[in-house]
């Protein structure tokens, strides 16, 4: 069964849930408490997105790090990826982030971030579970508690770092009218800045960080409906819309349609490989166009096991030049370690302005597949033989046991693994059809549930 509203979910990578609920203010300062037991007394950032509930959530998050002993830097609300940029800016010791990503707005969370400015290993992450769940870690006596500094501006910092990763004058030359969804989120003014400093005419729209949003969090296109007709409207080449903490970024493009998120990192790869040759990674889940793209310029290309952290430890494994995750979140090393819509702005309106042709145009020239996400309710018990049956089910694919099983094909690939937080099983599929994903998610279904 899904969570129930009641319960906090905690995990490697942080907690979340439901404020006044499964997410109190008592639980948040003692798992700031753990993750600052964890660092030692250094410097720790802080920061959140705009959700109301996060001022309280700030209170009691900086309550538990100055009790552990860490000095603590409040950049008050600012997007996922510029509170990573600051941990390598300021030399801090890592970060709290306030925030529970795309969630609806009842929700909250906290994740972790390292010295390296990248969301917390597993494994260190798993240290942080630890102590919140044991209890009984060190805690600062009247004279070790911590102190509280206000840090310079990150947020001009880390637009600089995005600008002189492409060329400015080449996008300021097409003076783009772009459309920018904030969603009330924290991104909104960062996203409105950078687009300013390329030269566009930014049409704003949610861009305050009020955390009140004005459509479902999560930005795909079944959440935009109300949005996509503005781009055109406005006469934007393209739209951009941020999630609540901006680490992810979906596209409109000018005639109002809303393209797939797993479209903005192949474009951001197209780019990329255009300025620079090198390795690519992805994850399990993400689309077969970034592996398409990586081998039609003559570049190596790897995948991870699902999730940021995972990524980011195969990028930095195969020196890689960019990555990232299919849910349109862009990784490129010279920003940062985290996934980075700002990034992807930049390089969209950059391969735009360099191939002199509409966004739409861009979208139809990738490869071409269907994606199929679909889930079954399988017991844990019952995985690791329903896996065994799926290779068998398949001979002839190729196979990675990573992160629960991935099947490739000649045109097609499966993947099929545990959730973490459920009893299921999430079945996802792409091939060059839509009727040829659902085949094989319905047939992958059968197996893993027995019918």
């Amino acid at each position: 069964m899904a969570a129930d509203s009641s319960e906090l979910i905690v995990s490697v990578s942080g907690i979340r849930g439901v404020v006044g609920q499964g997410l109190t203010a008592e639980a948040a300062a003692r798992f700031a408490a753990a993750y600052g037991a964890f660092v030692g007394p250094k410097p720790v950032l802080v920061s959140r997105d705009g959700r109301p509930s996060g001022e309280m959530l700030r209170h009691a998050v900086i309550s538990g790090l100055l009790g552990a002993g860490c000095t603590v830097e409040d950049i008050g609300i600012a997007p996922t990826p510029t509170c990573g940029f600051a941990v390598r800016l300021q030399g801090a010791a890592g970060a709290v982030q306030i925030t529970a990503s795309h969630n609806p707005a009842p929700w909250n969370g906290l994740k972790m971030f390292g010295p390296d400015g990248a969301v917390l290993s597993a494994a260190d992450g798993a240290k942080v579970r630890a102590l919140y769940e044991a209890g009984g870690f060190p805690r600062a006596g009247w004279d070790g508690i911590g102190q509280m500094r206000v840090p310079p501006d990150v947020q001009a910092e880390h637009a600089k770092a995005v600008l002189d990763a492409v060329s400015v004058a080449t996008v300021a030359a097409k003076r783009f009218t772009v459309f920018l969804d904030g969603n009330g989120g924290a991104g909104g003014p960062l996203g409105a800045k950078l687009l300013d400093d390329l030269g566009c005419e930014v049409v704003r729209h949610e861009c305050e960080p009020t955390g009140l949003f004005a459509h479902e969090a999560e930005p795909i296109p079944a959440h935009l409906a109300d949005v996509a007709p503005l781009v055109p409207k406005f006469g934007a080449a393209v739209g951009f819309v941020l999630d609540p903490d901006a680490d992810r970024l979906a596209l409109i493009d000018e005639t109002g349609a809303c393209v797939s998120e797993e479209a903005t990192l192949a474009l951001a790869v197209k780019y990329r490989l255009g300025q620079k040759r090198g390795p690519v990674v992805v994850n399990m889940s993400t689309s077969r166009m970034a592996d398409d793209l990586a081998r039609a310029a003559g570049c190596a290309f790897h995948r991870s096991a699902v999730g940021e952290a995972n990524v980011v430890a195969r990028m930095r494994e195969t020196d890689a030049v960019i990555g990232g995750e299919g849910n349109g979140g862009v990784i490129d090393p010279r920003v940062g370690w985290v996934r980075d819509p700002f990034v992807g702005m930049a390089q969209v309106l950059s391969l735009t302005a360099e191939e002199g042709v509409p966004l739409s145009r861009l979208v139809a020239n990738l490869p071409r597949y269907a994606m199929l996400k679909t889930k079954y309710t399988v017991s844990r018990e019952r995985l690791a033989d329903a896996l065994g049956a799926l290779e068998r089910r398949w001979p002839d694919a190729r196979v990675n046991r990573d992160d629960g099983l991935r099947l490739d094909g000649a045109d097609w690939w499966l993947h099929v693994r545990g959730s973490n937080t459920e009893p299921v099983v999430r079945v996802i599929a792409e091939a060059p059809t839509e009727a040829q994903a659902k085949r094989l998610c319905d047939e992958a279904g059968g197996v893993v549930t027995g019918l």
